[in-house]
């Protein structure tokens, strides 16, 4: 198993926005062959910090999802509303 977390600092004018792209991009994730769970989520502190958890079955499920159609549409919309670069870190299993 694979687990991914996407972290986002996102401009606080722009976190309503932010919320509106992730969801379609939860929407249509959770669909994909190999996905386990992928949600968002918001810190508790600081609601401009916005993180996605994913889960996915191996590898090569994750790489076919970095190249679907709403991944490549919406991440770079998601990252023109960061403030700074975010943080990606991917696990695997032990």
């Amino acid at each position: 198993m694979i687990k991914v977390v996407s972290k986002h600092y996102v401009k606080e004018d722009k976190v309503d926005e932010f919320i509106e792209y992730a969801k379609r991009m939860v929407e249509a994730t959770v669909k994909e062959e190999g996905c386990i769970s992928y949600g968002l989520f918001q810190d508790v502190k600081d609601q401009k910090i916005l993180t996605f958890i994913e889960e996915w079955e191996d590898m090569e499920s994750l790489e076919k999802h970095k190249t679907t159609e709403h991944v490549t549409r919406i991440v770079p919309i998601l990252r023109s509303l960061d403030e700074k670069p975010g943080d990606l870190n991917i696990y695997k299993q032990l």
